[in-house]
């Protein structure tokens, strides 16, 4: 089992990215600090990852988040190669990011090799886009910034709800509202919402909930989430 940063752990039925997996990442808004959040945890905790297909990744965005740079390896432009990179990276690293497999004609074959080859080598593949068959799938929706309320300001944070669907998370799927980034860069628990809750879940259940011991006021106490302001995520999409 892979980490995960602390706010995306009720979202994953395993409560972190379980090795010989799948994983897709819808495109959109907050899919980028979405990414980062993946894998800063993974990184810090000493896995290494590589992410192809990506050549404008910003590499300082990701280091606020918390990903090590040290052990990132990139693949901007791997062209036709794209599938035998990706299977190449997945019998050396722990978690490795695909992305524009539609775009290069990636066939459903391609896909169940390298599907394959993530459950062999025990590594994580983390689709950004559409990959047919993903154990699991996030994307972000209802993305917004803050910090220019009043007209002005400087970006502080990106509020966006955050679903998972797919095996072992019921019917419904799991949301969570979360900061992609939070104002430090770094993925935090939008604090109007300290628990990922199935989809559908009537707002009085959601509010007996805040109201039991253990519920979110315990997870503020502990001090999930972090302050401070980054420099560069306004340019992360």
């Amino acid at each position: 089992m892979l980490p995960v940063a602390a706010p995306l752990v009720p979202l994953l039925p395993a409560g972190g990215l379980r090795r010989g997996t799948t994983v897709s990442v819808s495109g959109g808004p907050g899919t980028m600090s979405l990414l980062f959040a993946l894998l800063a945890e993974a990184s810090a905790e000493g896995a290494w990852a590589g992410v192809i297909g990506v050549p404008g990744l910003g590499a300082v965005a990701a280091a606020e988040a918390g990903v090590r740079l040290e052990r990132l390896a990139l693949v901007p432009r791997p062209g036709a190669d794209l599938v035998a990179v990706a299977a190449a990276l997945l019998d050396g690293l722990d978690l490795v990011v695909v992305a524009g497999a539609a775009r290069a004609g990636v066939r459903a074959a391609d896909r169940q090799r390298l599907e394959a080859r993530a459950r062999q080598r025990g590594a994580v593949l983390l689709a950004l886009g559409a990959w047919p068959g993903a154990d699991l799938s996030l994307g972000c929706s209802g993305s917004r910034w803050r910090g220019t309320d009043r007209g002005a300001g400087r970006l502080r944070s990106r509020c966006a709800v955050v679903r998972a669907t797919g095996r072992g998370t019921g019917a419904a799927g799991r949301e969570t509202a979360l900061l992609l980034p939070g104002p430090a860069g770094a993925v935090e628990v939008e604090e109007a919402t300290r628990f990922a809750v199935p989809v559908g879940l009537p707002e009085e259940s959601t509010r007996s909930a805040a109201r039991r011991p253990g519920g979110p006021d315990v997870g503020a106490r502990e001090g999930v989430g972090a302050t401070a302001l980054p420099a560069s995520e306004a340019a992360v999409s």
